[in-house]
């Protein structure tokens, strides 16, 4: 039998808990209602490159419905309330001067037929009327960003065809140089710096992506590189899927010094959900990425924060966001660390249209540049699997011309050079 003093104590704790629980599911509720009123948007996604390690793009052999073993499929993003969706046209470094181009393609190619397939869960989006529209059909506006550098080949020509196949961001680099900027590898010591930031062909492409309109994402680049473009581009960048330095100290985060930048540019970091820049560990949960959203905020306000999860591109996610189902747990917990309703929605996706918005603005005060068509250096790209068709073909002496000759070649010449000599 409980005495007096257990009863009550009990009937205390009983009415803690249930006080907790309508607490929370009083945040879970507005977040849906905010979830309802603003689109939540999402910076990057793998999901098209596990549809190529899983199945080699073949998109009759998938179910987006069913398909159970990535952390995206069409149930876990309406859970999610996933309202536009920038998909990353992604493959690996060591493509680079080899097929990136043909095989970023068809990561393009992919995006395309999955919107194709299942209309009636995404719309293709390439502005950002396009994201409120979808938004109004309850559709998953599903945009495309290519993830590397790597994929143009080094080639204006290039950026500029992606862009009319509805390609809206550029990561300049992954994990690697390219040609023209360096890589986040360079500060953390792995890899040397090429071009101490960027080349001038880097700052060429700078200019051209604000020229036709394309949104320029610093996730993966050198310290040095984000600092050049935050001081070069006439528009503002974004951090498609990156965290808070001074949260986690990795450099593939970004540092307070830049966070301030980006905020005085107007631009946007989208947090990332990978465990190792959340805790720099293998182990994270929901409220430590949390964390990173309050520091961004506190260094640089709410007009900054967006979403990066790097679902399907990580191996490691945090407890409590396990997929794409998850966002609303996320949203909840900034209500009840006291974010109000504006800042939750501008991190939702008001931010990122404000950002799309102006590089769109942007892009049509440029209407009248032509573009620019001066190719990189060859010397910069010169390698065992690139022609040169097109350069200007130097004109040395003849001792020049004849080392440049095959062996054959040299052979045959000296042989008629000799026979002259002698005729003569």
């Amino acid at each position: 039998m409980l005495s007096g003093g257990s009863v009550w104590g009990t009937l205390l704790v009983l009415s803690c808990a249930l006080k907790l629980s309508l607490t929370q599911d009083e945040h879970m509720n507005n977040a849906l209602r905010l979830m309802s009123e603003t689109p939540l948007i999402d910076g990057h996604n793998d999901l098209p490159w596990q549809l190529r390690m899983k199945f080699n793009n073949q998109l009759n052999k998938v179910d987006l419905y069913t398909l159970n073993n990535t952390h995206t499929n069409i149930p876990k993003i309406r859970e999610g309330r996933l309202a536009a969706q920038f998909w990353a046209a992604y493959v690996p470094c060591d493509t680079q001067y080899k097929d990136a181009a043909r095989q970023t393609l068809e990561q393009i190619d992919v995006i395309h037929r999955m919107c194709m397939k299942y209309p009636e869960a995404f719309m293709f989006a390439t502005s950002s009327k396009d994201i409120t529209d979808a938004f109004s059909q309850n559709r998953t506006a599903s945009l495309i960003g290519v993830e590397g550098g790597h994929s143009l080949d080094s080639s204006l020509g290039t950026l500029r065809t992606m862009y009319h196949l509805g390609v809206r961001y550029l990561t300049l680099t992954h994990s690697c140089n390219t040609p023209w900027a360096d890589n986040w590898l360079v500060d953390s010591g792995a890899e040397p710096s090429q071009h101490n930031g960027l080349s001038e062909f880097g700052k060429q492409l700078i200019f051209e992506m604000n020229r036709i309109g394309m949104l320029i994402d610093l996730a993966h680049v050198s310290e040095e590189v984000m600092n050049q473009v935050l001081d070069l581009s006439k528009a503002p960048v974004i951090f498609s899927h990156s965290s808070a330095y001074a949260v986690c100290p990795h450099k593939r985060n970004v540092p307070d010094d830049v966070l301030k930048k980006v905020q005085d540019k107007k631009g946007i970091v989208m947090v990332n959900f990978y465990n190792d820049y959340v805790t720099c560990s293998n182990t994270a949960n929901l409220s430590q990425v949390v964390d990173h959203f309050d520091h961004i905020k506190n260094v640089a306000g709410h007009s900054i924060i967006g979403f990066g999860g790097d679902y399907d591109g990580v191996g490691r996610v945090p407890e409590g966001l396990e997929d794409v189902s998850k966002y609303p747990a996320l949203v909840a917990e900034l209500l009840r660390r006291g974010w109000t309703d504006a800042e939750v929605k501008a991190a939702l996706g008001d931010n990122l249209l404000r950002v799309f918005r102006e590089v769109e603005r942007v892009r049509d005060s440029l209407k009248g540049t032509a573009p620019d068509d001066l190719p990189i250096p060859y010397e910069e790209v010169k390698n065992d699997c690139r022609t040169s068709y097109g350069y200007p073909v130097p004109n040395p002496d003849s001792a020049g011309t004849i080392l440049s000759l095959s062996p054959l070649a040299l052979v045959l010449t000296l042989t008629l050079s000799s026979l002259l000599s002698w005729s003569l």
